[in-house]
């Protein structure tokens, strides 16, 4: 996914698949993100639910390929909003800024926020994955919505949101792509809520970290070349099976 934010959210002055803008947050824990625009007071999202109430899933990973080319999308298919424009990175830096919030790193655990997965693809700079339509990716844990961008890829939105506690407190992860129903920026979920829902149409999901800077770590730290599979989407993929997801080798 390569930096997109006045052209296209995949491609670096032009898409490419999966080469994500984010910018630069680290593999860090506390840090300070940042993202305004999107919202000024942030909002509580109510627990209806806790994750022992949300019904698990039992994935199965089918043989994800390192590297292996996802399908291709084509003017003539369109997804998700094909009038969303492009958010300058500027914008997304400031909105990500201002809804950060510091937080302590804690010994609170977990849960899998792709539990729902039906199929495994590639790891490249993050995990991508397939669900049943309508079905959510969840927070893992307290997290606050920290922006959206409505057009990263194809006409596909991507979310950032910052984890609120646990070994990994202040990190920011992302989910792209294939998804609608999207939580609104600056709202605080708490653990098993929907941060979005798998949409109809579309490439899919790529889940991953983020910098505090709107850019992939991947980009961030090794680089990335479309189908390259790196260290950042490997130890997200490391971290998704740790927490049960079945998600298969890196």
């Amino acid at each position: 996914m390569w930096l997109h934010w006045l052209v296209d959210g995949k491609g670096m002055f032009h898409r490419c698949r999966r080469v994500f803008p984010i910018a630069l947050v680290v593999f860090a824990a506390s840090a300070a993100i940042v993202l305004a625009g999107c919202g000024s007071a942030t909002t509580i999202t109510e627990t209806t639910s806790l994750a022992s109430a949300i019904p698990k899933a039992h994935p199965q990973a089918i043989d994800p390929a390192a590297g292996q080319q996802a399908s291709a999308v084509t003017p003539q298919d369109p997804v998700g909003d094909p009038n969303a424009f492009a958010t300058p990175i500027s914008v997304v830096k400031r909105e990500l800024v201002q809804e950060h919030v510091a937080v302590k790193v804690t010994n609170a655990t977990y849960i899998d926020p792709l539990q729902y997965v039906d199929h495994w693809e590639r790891t490249d700079q993050g995990v991508d994955a397939n669900l049943p339509v309508g079905d959510p990716i969840v927070a893992p844990c307290p997290v606050k919505i920290l922006a959206i961008i409505p057009d990263w890829y194809a006409g596909q939105p991507l979310v950032y949101f910052e984890l609120l506690n646990g070994a990994d407190a202040g990190r920011v992860q992302y989910v792209a792509e294939e998804i609608t129903d999207i939580a609104p920026a600056g709202s605080i979920l708490q653990q098993g809520q929907p941060i979005a829902r798998y949409a109809a149409s579309g490439t899919g999901i790529e889940y991953g970290w983020s910098t505090l800077n709107g850019v992939t770590l991947a980009r961030a730290t090794t680089g990335y070349e479309e189908g390259q599979v790196t260290p950042a989407g490997a130890n997200m993929r490391d971290w998704l099976n740790a927490l049960g997801a079945n998600a298969g080798p890196s």
